[in-house]
Parts: structure tokens; sequence; C-alpha cells
């Protein structure tokens, strides 16, 4: 088994990646998960999907409102130092109630955000 280097991340020398006048991100990837700072305008949605990838989302300035569930009925507000476990393929949509930032960990890597397929985020 051949032992792999270290690799270390500065988020300040990474480039933030505007997808819409309300929304940006920053990542880092390995080849079995994802970390994101996702920076999220008060009023800005992110429409309804659901993925594969498990998702952990950590709030750490403002609050963001999630529906849950293909009827989006189950809303939770998660607020600075909170912490959303989202399962694999849970439909989900959110909406920042505040200016926020969020750190969002993902199992796999969201390949659609790798490669830019994600349509859904760059739409206002």
């Amino acid at each position: 088994m051949s032992e792999q280097p270290a690799t270390h991340h500065r988020w300040d020398e990474i480039q933030k990646e505007q997808l819409n006048p309300q929304l940006a991100r920053k990542l880092i990837s390995t080849e079995r998960m994802m970390l994101a700072q996702v920076f999220l305008d008060q009023g800005c949605i992110v429409p309804k999907h659901s993925h594969e990838n498990e998702q952990l989302t950590y709030i750490l300035e403002g609050k963001l409102r999630f529906f849950l569930g293909e009827d989006g009925l189950e809303v939770v507000d998660v607020a600075a130092g909170e912490v959303l476990h989202i399962p694999s393929w849970l439909p989900h949509q959110a909406e920042a109630l505040e200016d926020t930032l969020d750190v969002d960990i993902f199992c796999p890597p969201r390949q659609d955000w790798l490669d830019g397929s994600d349509a859904y985020l760059r739409t206002k």
C-alpha cells in the first residue's frame, strides 16, 4: 500500500466561483470527498434538487431555511454553529434568511460541481 502525501490548502488562495448574483463558492475536492465554502446573500434561493451525495451543511455565519422532502413541507432553520445532515436523494431547497457562509461536505464529491453541469445553481 502506497502512502500518499498530505495536501495543505488555504481558502484565501482558492478562487471564488460566482454562480449567480447571490451565490458563490470555493471548492476543495479529493478522490472520495468534497469540502465547499458557500456564500449566499440574504434572499438567495437554492432551487429544489437532490443528489446521490450525502451532505453535511455547517453554518459558520448567518441562517439558512431548508425545505425538505418531495413536497418541501419539512422546514428546518439552520443557524450559525449548527449542522444539517442531508441523506442521499432527499429533495431539498434552501433560502438564505441572512447573508450566510456555510461549509458543505459531500461524499462522494459532486461531479456536477466539478464539471460545471450544475445549471440549477447558475440561473437567477
